[in-house]
């Protein structure tokens, strides 16, 4: 999986995040667009230490298995998502959009050798292992979504 940190990627994931239709209906699972897109604005946050969250493993693996597996391993659809994260509510797309995507930006702006915070469920990561965590989880909902 390539980081978010590489501008060429970085640009594609931005444009399929432009893509996303309010009214697109999901692939699997039960988030509408507008959702999605908080959500995955609010894993930005988390990784960037901005939103606080105390979870604990969806299952009871130890974290290094548990940060490889989710690093390096295809994600199920309908996998488990942070408390922190699920949407209870709806959101304005168009808000979310830009949001998103600026947060895209301010978390690309980050050294991957910077300080990063400890992640409330995979713990201790380098800043290429968000970068690439970020990637991933963008792609994953993209793709939940069509774009």
């Amino acid at each position: 999986m390539p980081l978010l940190h590489d501008a060429g990627y970085r640009d594609s994931i931005k444009r399929r995040v432009q893509s996303v239709r309010p009214e697109a209906k999901p692939r699997w699972g039960s988030m509408t667009a507008a959702q999605m897109l908080w959500h995955a604005a609010g894993a930005l946050e988390v990784c960037m230490g901005r939103l606080a969250a105390k979870e604990r493993p969806p299952f009871p693996i130890p974290k290094p298995i548990l940060r490889f597996m989710v690093l390096n391993l295809p994600w199920p659809k309908g996998a488990p998502t942070m408390r922190a994260l699920t949407p209870t509510q709806e959101y304005d797309v168009e808000a979310e959009r830009a949001r998103c995507l600026r947060l895209i930006e301010e978390f690309a702006a980050r050294p991957l050798n910077g300080d990063w915070p400890v992640h409330p469920i995979l713990g201790v990561l380098t800043g290429e292992e968000y970068s690439r965590l970020q990637a991933k989880h963008l792609h994953h909902h993209l793709t939940q979504f069509g774009v």
